[in-house]
């Protein structure tokens, strides 16, 4: 890990809520005058929407009908690794962005579902800020979490990580709950493998919690609400944390554990700023000194 150059790696599936917690940092970011090189997880990806596709097709040929976004095979994991490691030492790196919608690829003149061409990180950025899928992967082959400074986690308990999926997609995107569920069983095996085990690398995690009930998330019409949820917060290590600082300032707050918050879901935001501020703070002032 590099202080030099501190990198914050958010991690989760998309629908996770991790669009919560880059509006966070962003805020962070804002109000201290740090100048962040961001990185997308999906830019990681090997393929883009076209060619996977086909590559999901001739796995499928193969009789593997498991290969998905969440698995090594279909990232750039050794580029993903690669670059915390030079931005780290360096403050240098190439990225590109993934382009999701006709709305973001239209400035590039490019489609949707395509990649932009690779650039360089601007010279002048004071930290990293990635968020995506892989931010603390671990393989046999490559270590992407030992690179970073920061590593969050935003998980939400898999019920309701469903059902945000279902909605978006098939809202946003126009899928079938059939076509939902198709994806979610051939993501199994790779979320299991891959992205599970990353929560036990973070330094943070943040889970919501419905208070609602979501037994069946493949028949739920709408999402929990923040104010239906709780937001379970854990620390890997609580040494550091003011604690009593932090359940005076977020009204309805407890501590199930000795390294557990526990927050009203419309809370998360506040909760964010109060825990991510020192955080980022501490990771500029060791940055000065080194």
């Amino acid at each position: 890990m590099s202080v030099k150059h501190p990198i914050v790696a958010i991690t989760g599936s998309s629908g996770a809520g991790t669009s919560t917690v880059t509006k966070s940092f962003d805020l962070v970011f804002r109000r201290e005058g740090f100048k962040a090189a961001i990185v997308e997880g999906d830019s990681f990806h090997r393929y883009d929407r076209k060619a996977m596709k086909v590559a999901m097709e001739d796995a499928r040929l193969q009789g593997n009908n498991h290969f998905s976004h969440f698995g090594p095979e279909a990232n750039l994991l050794e580029e993903l690794a690669g670059l915390f490691k030079t931005y780290g030492e360096t403050g240098m790196g190439k990225v590109r962005k993934y382009l999701h919608n006709a709305e973001e690829a239209a400035p590039y003149g490019q489609q949707s579902g395509e990649f932009t061409p690779w650039e360089n990180i601007p010279g002048d950025t004071d930290l990293m800020f990635y968020e995506g899928l892989h931010g603390a992967a671990v393989t046999d082959k490559v270590n992407v979490a030992q690179q970073a400074d920061l590593l969050v986690g935003v998980v939400p308990i898999i019920n309701l990580e469903w059902i945000q999926k279902l909605q978006r997609d098939k809202h946003q995107r126009g899928y079938s709950t059939e076509a939902v569920v198709d994806t979610v069983l051939r993501r199994m095996p790779d979320y299991v493998n891959y992205i599970t085990p990353q929560f036990s690398r973070t330094h943070i995690n943040f889970q919501r919690v419905p208070t609602v009930d979501t037994s069946n998330p493949f028949i739920a019409r709408d999402i929990p609400t923040a104010d239906e949820s709780f937001v379970v917060i854990r620390f890997a290590n609580p040494k550091g944390i003011d604690f009593p600082y932090l359940l005076s300032m977020v009204a309805g707050s407890f501590m199930s554990r000795p390294n557990i918050i526990v927050v009203p879901g419309g809370k998360m935001e506040l909760a964010m700023q109060l825990i991510f501020t020192p955080l980022i703070l501490r990771l500029m002032e060791n940055r000065k000194r080194a």
